[in-house]
Order: structure tokens, then sequence, then C-alpha cells
């Protein structure tokens, strides 16, 4: 029998340097191996960084915990929680709080975290705000969160002319088929000193007949003819700026 003489065997490996670029080399069996952890795997939905402070990020972590425990006990350790680690938090770490919640869609607790912020000194209503909440809202099925939100925003003091809040507010209700609040909107607009631009009547005229309101939209349009004339040809500007992409 003739003996073998064994011969190594190479095998391949890799070494990330990041996550787009990797290093390929090869190894024999008297080669180390290494192993690495992907930590990765561990990382936590949070991240501290410009928009989150380590005491926001501990707030929000604790009343996800608290929020989950009222399933079985009462709401006072939620309560605990509020007044422990968010109502002792600066404005902006408050506002960093209910933007992180909203983000991981945790909506029910941004509603309640949301109703605290109303009751600070320093609170002034943004438009914006509110049309990124009711979308997020509605994105998550609570439409009836949405129209709560959306009353909230109807009580509000001391709202500004802002066209670009307003056009954001109009893109979410038309988004969610929250028709029956479109021309409320419009009213509410006008009724706090906010004329409405090309790109308000773009996107409501538009959106509407998107959804077969022509009712609503006629009036819309008669609007836009008393603003800015009888031809409408901005209606068309954004359709058009989408085909030269």
């Amino acid at each position: 029998m003739n003996p073998r003489i064994a011969t190594p065997t190479r095998s391949v490996g890799f070494f990330t340097i990041s996550s787009s670029v990797s290093i390929r080399f090869n190894l024999n069996h008297k080669a180390m191996v290494i192993t690495m952890k992907d930590r990765s795997k561990n990382r936590k939905p949070l991240q501290k960084g410009r928009n989150l402070s380590i005491e926001a990020i501990q707030a929000v972590q604790a009343l996800k915990r608290a929020n989950r425990n009222t399933y079985n006990n009462s709401f006072l350790e939620l309560e605990r929680i509020f007044d422990s680690k968010f109502r002792r938090l600066l404005k902006f770490d408050m506002m960093a709080v209910l933007r992180e919640l909203l983000r991981q869609n945790e909506c029910l607790l941004a509603l309640k975290v949301f109703d605290d912020i109303r009751k600070e000194v320093w609170y002034k209503p943004q438009v914006l705000l509110y049309a990124e909440m009711i979308a997020v809202f509605a994105s998550n099925g609570l439409l009836k969160e949405a129209e709560l939100l959306y009353s909230y925003l109807k009580t509000e003091a001391n709202l500004g002319p802002d066209v670009m809040g307003f056009n954001a507010l109009f893109n979410a209700l038309i988004s969610f088929k929250l028709t029956h609040l479109v021309m409320d909107c419009y009213g509410l607009m006008k009724a706090v000193g906010c004329e409405p631009e090309r790109s308000s009547f773009r996107i409501l005229i538009n959106g509407l007949e998107s959804l077969g309101e022509t009712c609503f939209s006629a009036i819309l349009r008669h609007e836009a003819q008393k603003c800015y004339g009888e031809s409408l040809d901005f209606l068309k500007e954004e359709e058009e700026v989408r085909a030269g992409y």
C-alpha cells in the first residue's frame, strides 16, 4: 500500500473592513482561525447623536417598558416614568423623544407624550409637526387618532401662516383618503391668515380629483382662479417636472 502524503488544503476567508468593503484571503491548515462577532445584530434601535441625548434615549426606553407593562398592571407606573424621566427633560429632548417614538411607530405613546408637550409653557403649535404625526398615525391604521390630532390642531391658538406645513397636511389627508377633512383644513388655513399658494391649489385640486372628489375640486378651481386668473396651467407643473426626470 502506497503511503499518502497529506497536502494542505486551502480555504477562502473574508475580512470585512466596512459594510461595503471586504478583503478576500486564503487560509491553509496551519493558519490561525479568528472569529469575530457581528455586532450589528446587537445594535439598539436608538443611537446617541445629534438628535437624541442620553437622557432622551433613557426616557424613550423607560416609557416603552412602562407602556408594555400597563397591559398587565395599572397606569401608575407609566405616570411615574413620565414624572421621573420625561417631564424633567429640556425642550429639545422632549421633542426628540416625541419624534423618536413616532419613528418607531409607537403612536399611542407618542400621543400621550404630545399631550404633555402641549402643556409646556414654551410650546408653540406647528402645522408641520401635526402633518407628520397625522401621516404616521394614519399609516399605522389609527385613523380615529389621526382625526383626533386634527381636532387638536383646530383648537390651537396662535397658528402661524405656514404654507409648507399646510401643504404637508393636505398631502397627508389626501394620501390616506381623509377627504372629509381636506376642505375643512383649507378653511382653517385661510382662517389663520395663511393664503394658499399655487403649490397648495395644485396639491388640493389634483389630489381631490384623483380621488373622484370633483365637487370639492371644482370649488377649489374657482378659488384658484380668483387668486391667479383664469389660466390654471400651474396645476400641470408638477407632472411636467416629474416627466423631466
